[in-house]
């Protein structure tokens, strides 16, 4: 059965989410109360040497998005014991990492699906996303890949984070009809 890709548009809720988190908790979108944003960021999983560099990078700018009042998770399709993995091998010490993402909810997010090549990767993934949703639970900013490559940099992300706040800059991307 195929799963419809659903456009996110700024402005306007963004599809519930709920993930296991290691350390044997549970994450729900709904029960963020950020200052200012939540950041959620899909990893493509385990198998994947640029996802470990692109979080690790962002591990060391946590303390600068938290001061500005953004929580944050990263999250996979992965299993629980993959997601453990991850968070020890990549010294995720300080990040909160969900497992466990369901293929549906990931189309759901616009999030594109990739199939194994057969190189420890599980049979379906999905690919990259970074988003940043308001406390209101509404998509404020939104990237997604087909690849592994050419995300969006974390510390540009932190700079358009600052002048969001500072000049209350609105979610753009939300024309539906012209």
């Amino acid at each position: 059965m195929k799963s419809p890709i659903y456009p996110l548009m700024p402005r306007q809720p963004v599809p519930d989410l709920s993930v296991s988190v290691v350390g044997n908790g549970h994450w729900t979108l709904i029960d963020q109360t950020p200052d200012q944003f939540t950041m959620v960021v899909f990893y493509r999983g385990l198998h994947c040497p640029v996802c470990a560099k692109y979080l690790r990078e962002l591990e060391v700018l946590l303390p600068e998005f938290t001061a500005r009042g953004v929580q944050i998770i990263v999250l996979s399709t992965d299993t629980q014991e993959r997601a453990e993995q991850a968070k020890v091998n990549w010294h995720l010490d300080g990040l909160t990492v969900g497992y466990g993402l369901d293929l549906h909810v990931a189309r759901q997010w616009g999030l594109y699906l990739s199939a194994s090549r057969g190189v420890a990767e599980p049979a379906v993934f999905s690919e990259p996303g970074v988003f940043l949703v308001r406390p209101d639970h509404t998509l404020y900013y939104g990237s997604t890949q087909t690849m592994p490559f050419a995300r969006p940099a974390f510390r540009d992300l932190l700079g358009a984070v600052d002048y969001a706040l500072a000049k209350d800059y609105p979610a753009r991307g939300e024309v539906v009809d012209f």
